[in-house]
């Protein structure tokens, strides 16, 4: 199936897996492709608004030939017989562990926002299960919940099994709030809960203790805790 994409494909004529894989994965956009729809099926118009500088025939090539290729199918989500959207084959699918370790990998070199860059509430999604330290799971059963700029998702702690799922908990023993670009600097290391709580671009609110959980599932520096109980009043 995959091969059916690839005629008329630049091609490193290379007979090995990585090279394979990247005849498919590696043309610019395509993996930030994947990362969208990675959280949910999405309509054309959807993707060119959260690709800003790929250009409507480029996107419109990408996904071709990314269907083309098996990776993704195009589906009526909504069952009206209108506009169809995009989604990830099993194949496709099967890429979410890889995307999110390079997204973990990449916090690395993340720097300074700039004024040219882009930055979607949305991609937080994503960046918290690209965090997740498996080693430092909780065995209680609770939620957590981060509110990014508009949107809101959450981390579902359930039999030592951490899930993050799109929507509100109802009943968060944490609630996050903050920006998208402030969630990426403390992703990336270059800022610390405790300092964006300091100025007054990240609001901890619920127990001290899952507070604490929550920073260690996602391998940041519990040092905010101080600051939580504060705000918190636990």
């Amino acid at each position: 199936m995959a091969q059916t994409g690839l005629a008329g494909k630049r091609s490193y004529h290379q007979y090995c897996g990585l090279a394979s894989a990247l005849d498919v994965l590696g043309e610019r956009w395509t993996l930030l492709i994947i990362r969208e729809l990675l959280m949910g099926p999405r309509r054309y118009s959807e993707l060119l608004a959260d690709l800003p500088g790929i250009g409507t025939n480029l996107l419109a090539d990408r996904l071709k030939f990314l269907v083309d290729s098996g990776v993704l199918r195009q589906v009526d989500v909504h069952g009206t017989g209108g506009r169809l959207s995009y989604e990830l084959t099993p194949t496709g699918q099967a890429l979410r562990p890889m995307v999110l370790g390079l997204a973990h990998w990449g916090l690395e070199f993340v720097g300074d926002l700039r004024a040219e860059d882009t930055v979607r509430p949305h991609w937080g999604f994503l960046a918290v299960e690209a965090m997740f330290q498996w080693d430092k799971i909780s065995p209680i059963d609770e939620s957590y919940q981060f509110q990014v700029d508009d949107e809101v998702f959450r981390i579902d702690v359930a039999g030592g099994v951490p899930r993050v799922a799109k929507g509100p908990s109802e009943n968060a023993a944490m609630v996050a709030t903050t920006d998208a670009a402030t969630f990426v600097r403390i992703g990336a290391g270059r800022v610390t809960p405790l300092m964006a709580m300091v100025g007054g671009q990240l609001k901890l609110e619920g127990d001290i203790d899952a507070v604490l959980r929550c920073c260690e599932l996602l391998g940041l520096d519990a040092g905010a805790a101080p600051a939580a109980q504060a705000v918190s009043g636990h």
